[in-house]
């Protein structure tokens, strides 16, 4: 990322707010200063510098530090508004990517985030966070690994916004598909063995390329 130089304190200001704008994170003030070239010091200075403006002028949203990071929160005081307003949100207004990644929970639940990018091949944790917040999908455990990934499912809010009784009746997709061989390939992006077989797959071609850059090294 190129840095940005011989920022002004305001200017310093309003670049940390943008980057927080599109962070769906806390992010830690070190991340924050290398990528805007300035000093952790500087930066830690700036974002409380931030969080007691907000909070003196009594905006409708704080800056917070949590979890080692800062992140911008909608402010305590105005809960049930917020609450009230996001479940409204008419779920016909999806966007492509939420009705996309919505599908692939709804059909692979409960699905990790690795899990719903390797079926869409982007990475989705902005769409679920939003479909999250319209009480579209919730937190349905860990995975039982290593790194114990969160697990998605629906709600049923989800159920009720789309008439349905329960998940028995979502409809099958591969009486959509106009052949055999879009319904094979429907069914293998369903199955969980075949996200598990694509990430095997990935972790092999990373092993496969270290291997390689590690015979050219050799050579050299």
């Amino acid at each position: 990322m190129q840095e940005l130089e011989h920022l002004s304190s305001g200017s310093t200001k309003a670049a940390l707010e943008a980057l927080l704008l599109v962070s769906t994170d806390a992010v830690p003030a070190t991340d924050l200063a290398r990528a805007l070239g300035i000093t952790p010091g500087e930066a830690s200075e700036s974002l409380a510098d931030l969080s007691a403006e907000y909070s003196d002028a009594n905006r409708g949203f704080q800056l917070r530090e949590v979890a080692g990071g800062w992140r911008l929160f909608t402010h305590p005081a105005y809960h049930d508004q917020v609450e009230a307003y996001v479940k409204s949100w008419d779920t016909r207004r999806l966007s492509q990517a939420a009705l996309e990644t919505l599908a692939v929970i709804a059909y692979h639940q409960p699905v990790s985030r690795e899990g719903v990018k390797v079926v869409r091949g982007v990475n989705s944790d902005g769409v679920i966070a939003s479909l999250k917040e319209k009480g579209l999908v919730r937190e349905a455990g860990h995975e039982k690994s290593k790194n114990g990934a969160v697990l998605f499912a629906t709600t049923p809010r989800f159920l009720e916004e789309f008439g349905l009784r329960s998940l028995k009746d979502l409809p099958n997709l591969e009486d959509f598909a106009p052949d055999e061989e879009s319904r094979q390939f429907i069914r293998e992006r369903l199955s969980g063995r075949a996200i598990s077989s694509t990430l095997e797959e990935t972790s092999q071609d990373i092993d496969d390329e270290r291997e390689l850059l590690g015979d050219d090294f050799d050579e050299d």
